[in-house]
């Protein structure tokens, strides 16, 4: 902060300065830079009051990025758009939008959803409204709980545990060389793909 309070002294000197002797002073001053540069080569710690000091000096200046060596111009425009974009968030403050759901209602809602399985979010939204809850549906849908079911068994599977006690059947129309047709009725078993029954009949709706 003490640099920074510092600084504008020299400047008010320099313009009683003739052009030589500030053409030779920032020679000198731009070969420390190169000695401590090379010196330090890790890199340098700016503190707030520095980047607020390279920024006011370009922005008054732009041609003065070409003299900054410890950090990269692009690193001063940077800095330089970040504090408009802080300025700006702190001008224009968040307004409005939309209220925030009481956590009583966020827990009322999924403790329904859960008690009440078979309810959609519709037929849930309209239970509230009917206690006098003014809440939209796609908040309903948001904090809508959903039950963790088990996962069910696969068509294959339910196959392979109940063979045993499954059959299948088929009803065949063959056509015979005088032209008829003949009905069969075929019934096989699954657990061991035998045929346990079939019957052949050219009146299928005969008593």
């Amino acid at each position: 902060m003490i640099d920074g309070l510092r600084l504008p002294a020299p400047f008010v000197v320099s313009l009683f300065r003739s052009k030589g002797h500030l053409a030779g002073e920032i020679v000198v001053l731009r070969h420390q830079l190169n000695v401590l540069h090379r010196r330090t080569p890790s890199r340098t710690r700016l503190m707030l009051i520095d980047r607020v000091i390279f920024v006011w000096l370009c922005r008054f200046r732009p041609s003065l990025l070409t003299a900054v060596v410890i950090v990269r111009p692009q690193t001063v425009v940077r800095w330089q758009r970040d504090g408009f974009r802080l300025y700006w968030r702190w001008k224009s403050p968040a307004r409005g939008g939309r209220p925030r759901v009481p956590r009583e209602l966020r827990v009322l809602i999924c403790e329904m959803s859960l008690a009440n399985s078979l309810w959609g979010e519709p037929r849930l939204h309209g239970e509230l409204v009917k206690l006098g809850i003014e809440v939209a549906q796609s908040t309903v849908a948001k904090y809508f709980g959903r039950c963790r079911r088990p996962p069910s068994q696969g068509w294959k599977t339910f196959l392979r545990n109940h063979a045993a006690g499954i059959v299948a059947m088929d009803l065949l129309v063959v056509p015979t060389i005088g032209f008829r047709l003949l009905y069969v009725l075929v019934i096989v078993g699954h657990h061991r793909r035998r045929i346990l029954s079939f019957g052949v009949t050219s009146h299928p709706t005969a008593a």
